[in-house]
C-alpha cells in the first residue's frame, strides 16, 4: 500500500506488541553476533586481518615518461628488455654508454679550425665538418644533438651511465680522435654515432656503419669489429621496428649495414662502436620524418632498444 492511504492502521492487542518487540530485540542480538563473527574472521582476529589490502605493483611507481622529448622508456613486442624479460628499469645498472650526436650546431662558424687534418690511423682526415641539412635548413647537427638527448633520457631510465662527446657546449667540435678517446676513456660497454645522410633525391632509409679492421698507426680495431657488428645488427633490428623506417635502399644491399675504414671515430675506438645515418635528409620524404618530433622520439627509442639488447644479451 502506498504511503499516501487514508485508511487508519489496525489496532493490536498490547500483549501481542510486547511479544513482537522482545522477538525483534533477540533477532537484533543474534545478527550482532554474527556481524561480530564475521569481522573477526571467525577465529578471533583483529577485524581486516583476514583480507589484506592488494600491494601495488613493483613497477607502477617508476613509469617513464611517455610524453614528447621525455624519456619514453615504453616497450613494445620484440627482443631484449622491451620483451617481457622481466621489468626492464635498472637492467642496465652498472654500464656506460658513449653517445656521440655527429657534427656541432656552430662548426660552421669554425670552418679553419675544423678543417685541421687529425691522424685516424690509415689517413689523415678534417677534424670535423658541418653536416649536412634538409632544404629547408633542418640542420644534421640539431637532429642529432636532439636524438641523442632522447637515446640519453631512456637509457638513464634503464640505469646506464650516458657519456656525451658533446651537448651543445662546446665552440665546435670536437675532432673525429676526440670523439673515439672520449669512449676509450669512458670505458664504454657500447658507443655510437647519431647521424643523418646527405645523399641524392630518391636515396632513402637508414644504415648502421660498422668498423672494419683497421690495423695502422694508432688504429686497431682488431678487437672490437666482432661485437660492434653484433652491436650494429641489433641496433638496425630494434630501429625497423620501432620507426618503421626499410634500410636503405642505396648502401648495404637491403640489409642496413654498411662496413667502413675511412671514419676516425671508428678506426680509433677501443670499445664496440658504431654509426647510425637515421635517413637521408636531402630526400624530401626521409626528411618530413627526420624533422617530426614524434618520429625523432620512436628513433631514439630504437636507438636505445638495440644498445640495451647488445648490453643485456
Amino acid at each position: 500500500m502506498s504511503n499516501g492511504s487514508t485508511f487508519p492502521p489496525p489496532r493490536r492487542p498490547r500483549g501481542a506488541i510486547v511479544l513482537v518487540v522482545l522477538a525483534a530485540v533477540l533477532v537484533a542480538a543474534g545478527a550482532g553476533y554474527l556481524v561480530l563473527r564475521s569481522l573477526r574472521g571467525g577465529g578471533g582476529a583483529p577485524p581486516g586481518a583476514a583480507h589484506p589490502a592488494p600491494s601495488a605493483s613493483a613497477g607502477d611507481g617508476n613509469r617513464p615518461d611517455k610524453k614528447d622529448g621525455k624519456g619514453d622508456g615504453s616497450q613494445d613486442s620484440g627482443s631484449g628488455a622491451h620483451s617481457g624479460k622481466g621489468n626492464p628499469h635498472g637492467s642496465l645498472k652498472g654500464k656506460t654508454v658513449l653517445i656521440d650526436p655527429g657534427h656541432n650546431t656552430r662548426n660552421h662558424n669554425h670552418v679553419r679550425e675544423i678543417a685541421r687534418l687529425v691522424n685516424i690511423g690509415n689517413e689523415r682526415k678534417e677534424c670535423d665538418t658541418t653536416g649536412t641539412s634538409t632544404d629547408a635548413g633542418y640542420a644534421e647537427a640539431s637532429f642529432t644533438l636532439d636524438v641523442a638527448r632522447r637515446a640519453r633520457t631512456i637509457l638513464q631510465h634503464q640505469g646506464a651511465k650516458v657519456v656525451f662527446t658533446q651537448d651543445g657546449d662546446r665552440p665546435f667540435g670536437p675532432c673525429v680522435d676526440e670523439r673515439a678517446a672520449a669512449g676509450n676513456k669512458a670505458h664504454a660497454d657500447a658507443a655510437i654515432s647519431i647521424h643523418a645522410d646527405g645523399s641524392a633525391v630518391g636515396n632513402r632509409g637508414f644504415h648502421v656503419i660498422l668498423p672494419a679492421r683497421v690495423t695502422a698507426g694508432a688504429a686497431d680495431t682488431s678487437a672490437i669489429v666482432a661485437p660492434s657488428r653484433q652491436l650494429g645488427e641489433r641496433v638496425a633490428g630494434r630501429f625497423v621496428a620501432v620507426t618503421g623506417s626499410a634500410p636503405s635502399n642505396y648502401i648495404g644491399g637491403g640489409t642496413g649495414l654498411d662496413v667502413r675504414s675511412d671514419l676516425g671515430g671508428l678506426n680509433l675506438s677501443t670499445v664496440p662502436k658504431v654509426f647510425i645515418e637515421c635517413g637521408n635528409m636531402r630526400d624530401p620524404k626521409d626528411a618530413a620524418h627526420l624533422t617530426d618530433a614524434a618520429w625523432r622520439q620512436n628513433a631514439a627509442r630504437g636507438i636505445s632498444e638495440g644498445i640495451t639488447d647488445f648490453l643485456t644479451s
